[in-house]
């Protein structure tokens, strides 16, 4: 399609669009629902590469990685998206055509901010670094109703105001409904034993269905689009009549009200253990769930479940989805009838584990009777995974029990998710050359004695196509300009500007983009808090959360310091 073909067909789209919801013409509509308009214009074009590019995956039967993480910090995603399509420029021309302003129609976007900090926006840019390389991905969450807190300070206090970023529609999702399965919590465990083996199944269980919403991961100009998989939690039966007609109201909604729970709130904490049953609760819920349709999806072409590591793999972000662990070897036991040894051959295959903080009290433990009582045949496999691992500690260090003590699954009352996730992963990174030398060396010492060949490096980076080419157009032109665009894909090509750090031309042009940039900030503090600032002083900009564990607290305490000494 030609290029002004393009632009008059997706003016006519966003036009539709506001027709077809609002009944109104695109310039009657407020700034919100052009948001909406756009949003479900770009998503038509995002589509046809969606299902081509899923296609193409069916056809090439590559190994798939499963990302699990409870938490994706993704930003906002249509500015992202027009960004990473090839057709950006006319994108945005047709967008300007309209009359409409792309920063004013970005900044109508609710930001799901479903993670707290670097965790989940590790899991960002991994997800755009896959789409970008053309990996075949999916991300794996929670869609929590209430993502990262809102923070207001009045009277000197924080205050903490829930981010309520689903009140609207979101035009960039997807329901797959027919995708949604069943997670169970709590009960007994029934033994069957016929045919001259055990058989396992759940009684007296609590269940909610897991229904999965879609969200496109679009790779930057290159026609690929992998996806974010967030799960929802909906009852398996949503009204008891029965109940009501008791009048027994609670229990006519107990079911409503427990899937409501699951996925009402983030934790507004991603480095701190939370011995909460909700928590808990969570992380098996999204993993039970993304687990069950990852295995259904592999056995639609594949016929043997014992090659299932040839074509999926579980990347566990933190400690998090380590019960990827214990359900995996569940489903694949209980549900597909493996032997013991078999599915343990499989789990060790199709899991990895990264491991993102040495702080002990990040390390997730769980008190033995919470873990047994919400999830009572998970607990009995990873006490027989316990049971083997200690064996062969003991083997490989006769009589040592401080190496049991310190690297047993279940010890002191307690199930611990790290050493799961390191015996049973079949690759465990620290996400900095310092950080992985201090897991090796102090931390995870033990780990690292008895299985060296298991431990590696992955530097935590940023994606520059959201922190240079989006966030600072300017200076992303700029280095274009002297280095042409293959740092866009290829960041240490932005090398190549270093010839330039003592060219008086090229250093005045920086400073005026520099310049620049604090005039717009200066723009938006003025509109947004009524203050005037002077673009000539020095900004010290500071784009976080105060945090009683975050460097943020330190700097605020040198600003009052500094204000302080001027005085």
């Amino acid at each position: 399609m030609q290029k002004e073909e393009f632009k008059e067909e997706f003016k006519k789209r966003v036009k539709d669009q506001a027709k077809m919801l609002y009944r109104k013409t695109l310039d009657e509509v407020s700034d919100r629902h052009k948001f909406v308009c756009v949003a479900y214009a770009v998503k038509d074009i995002v589509i046809d590469q969606w299902i081509a590019t899923q296609k193409a995956y069916d056809e090439a039967d590559g190994r798939t990685v499963y990302y699990l993480s409870m938490e994706f910090l993704m930003g906002r995603a249509l500015g992202n998206m027009i960004i990473n399509l090839s057709a950006r420029d006319e994108i945005k021309e047709s967008i300007e055509e309209l009359g409409l302003d792309l920063n004013v129609i970005e900044d109508q976007e609710p930001d799901a901010a479903l993670g707290n900090g670097g965790l989940g926006r590790l899991a960002a840019c991994f997800l755009d670094s896959l789409a970008t390389l053309n990996y075949p991905a999916y991300g794996c969450g929670i869609r929590y109703k209430y993502g990262m807190f809102q923070q207001k300070i009045e009277n000197g206090y924080q205050k903490e105001i829930p981010e309520d970023w689903l009140r609207h529609i979101n035009p960039l999702e997807i329901k797959r409904e027919e995708y949604a399965c069943e997670v169970r919590f709590g009960g007994t465990v029934k033994i069957d034993h016929r045919d001259g083996r055990d058989y396992y199944g759940q009684e007296g269980y609590q269940a909610v269905m897991a229904v999965p919403y879609d969200m496109p991961i679009v790779g930057y100009g290159n026609n690929v689009v992998n996806t974010l998989r967030i799960w929802d939690a909906e009852p398996v039966v949503h009204f008891n009549l029965e109940e009501f007609d008791k009048g027994s109201y609670m229990a006519a909604v107990e079911q409503e009200n427990l899937a409501k729970t699951i996925t009402e709130v983030l934790y507004p904490n991603d480095n701190h253990y939370a011995g909460k049953e909700l928590r808990l609760k969570q992380q098996y819920f999204f993993v039970s769930a993304s687990l069950q349709t990852a295995i259904k999806k592999y056995l639609k072409k594949h016929d043997d479940i014992k090659k299932l590591h040839e074509k999926v793999v579980f990347q566990m972000n933190d400690t998090h989805p380590t019960l990827t662990v214990a359900e995996l070897m569940r489903l694949l036991m209980d549900v597909y009838y493996l032997e013991w040894d078999e599915a343990w051959e499989v789990t060790t295959k199709c899991v990895a584990y990264t491991n993102h903080t040495i702080m002990a009290e990040a390390l997730e433990k769980w008190p033995i009777e919470l873990f047994s009582r919400l999830l009572p045949r998970c607990y009995q496999i990873v006490e027989e995974i316990n049971r083997r691992f200690c064996l062969e500690i003991e083997e490989k260090y006769p009589g040592n029990y401080d190496k049991i003590a310190k690297m047993a699954i279940i010890y002191d009352g307690q199930v611990k998710m790290a050493n799961l996730a390191i015996c049973a992963g079949y690759s465990v990174n620290g996400v900095a050359k310092l950080h992985t030398e201090i897991l090796e060396k102090q931390e995870l010492k033990d780990f690292y004695e008895m299985m060296p060949q298991k431990f590696n490096n992955k530097t935590n980076g940023i994606t520059q196509r959201r922190f240079l080419l989006h966030g600072n157009p300017l200076l992303a032109e700029w280095v274009t300009n002297k280095v042409g665009d293959d740092w866009i894909t290829d960041l240490p090509k932005i090398k190549g500007i270093e010839v330039y750090a003592d060219d008086k031309k090229a250093q005045a042009e920086f400073m005026n983009i520099k310049y620049q940039n604090k005039v717009r900030l200066a723009k938006y503090i003025k509109k947004h808090n009524g203050v005037d600032v002077d673009p000539r002083s020095i900004f010290d900009v500071q784009v976080k959360r105060l945090h009683e564990y975050k460097r943020q607290l330190l700097n605020i305490l040198h600003v009052m310091y500094l204000y302080n000494q001027i005085k």
